[in-house]
């Protein structure tokens, strides 16, 4: 990827600017925010740390959203006025942003973003593997630590994927998930799997750092096409919910979006839940 743009400077546009720069993974990250001169001066204290941490990738800022054109991927984040692009206001960036550009990635950062996403598919009749959110992940993040904590092993130890719709439906599949290359069902005694589920709304929004660390990594395979498998907010097909209706899935990615939306190994249980959350 030559550029990516991220549309809002605030706590987490800053952060996310901030991580993909170090990251390599991109020439040139343009910081675009209508606060003033405040893009441009996370801008140049991203730049000054280039030296320090020893990455070459050129931070700018700008006030002006036409900055999207030709880019190879946009990001929306949150403004400096503290919140994130959304409900009418992200709809409508969102419809903008895909006027001006034809055919990058959009990737929504944001926890609150589902209904950007959602309104962009259905309203916008944007391409369903082009407009996707990355917070799912960040919440994957968070479930694995606190199951590590369970297990008493590392994260990385830990391979497990989150479905569902926040706050209320969601779901993560214990059946197919794995701690240590055993079954998380054999090494999990149920009422440990229980206390997990009972917390999992309370992870429920992420915060910036994890957010910004998650729109990253999506970044991070699109620009490399790589297999990694991935939790996002995405429309689901048609013979699986309402057109448009978006869930966590697990996807992998390419320089387009979407490369595939992964159907998940699910008990009867979990079916049952997930198409609650679907047609709910």
């Amino acid at each position: 990827m030559r550029s990516i743009v991220i549309l809002g400077a605030g706590e987490l546009g800053g952060a996310l600017a901030r991580q993909v720069a170090a990251a390599d993974i991109v020439s040139r990250v343009v910081l675009v925010d209508d606060g003033g001169t405040v893009a441009a001066g996370k801008a140049l204290d991203i730049r000054q740390a280039a030296p320090i941490d020893g990455y070459s990738t050129d931070v700018v800022g700008s006030t002006d959203e036409t900055a999207v054109v030709g880019a190879d991927a946009i990001v929306i984040a949150d403004r400096t006025a503290g919140a994130e692009w959304q409900d009418d206001a992200g709809a409508a960036l969102v419809r903008r942003i895909a006027h001006l550009n034809h055919s990058a990635m959009i990737l929504c950062a944001g926890a609150r973003q589902l209904e950007v996403v959602e309104r962009g598919v259905r309203e916008g009749g944007i391409a369903r593997r082009r407009l996707l959110g990355s917070a799912p992940e960040a919440f994957r993040s968070a479930v694995l630590s606190m199951t590590a904590l369970e297990a008493g092993c590392s994260p990385g130890e830990i391979s497990l994927t989150v479905l569902g719709r926040p706050v209320n439906h969601l779901i993560v599949p214990w059946d197919d998930a794995s701690i240590g290359g055993r079954r998380a069902t054999d090494v999990l005694p149920p009422p440990a799997i229980t206390r997990l589920d009972t917390r999992l709304a309370r992870l429920w929004p992420p915060g910036p750092l994890t957010l910004a660390s998650a729109a990253t990594r999506f970044l991070a395979a699109a620009a490399t096409r790589g297999r990694a498998t991935l939790c996002a907010f995405v429309a689901v097909p048609r013979d699986e919910g309402p057109a448009g209706r978006v869930a966590m899935l697990p996807v992998t990615m390419n320089r387009a979006g979407i490369a595939t939306v992964l159907a998940p190994a699910l008990n009867a249980r979990d079916r049952a839940r997930l198409d609650t959350a679907l047609h709910g």
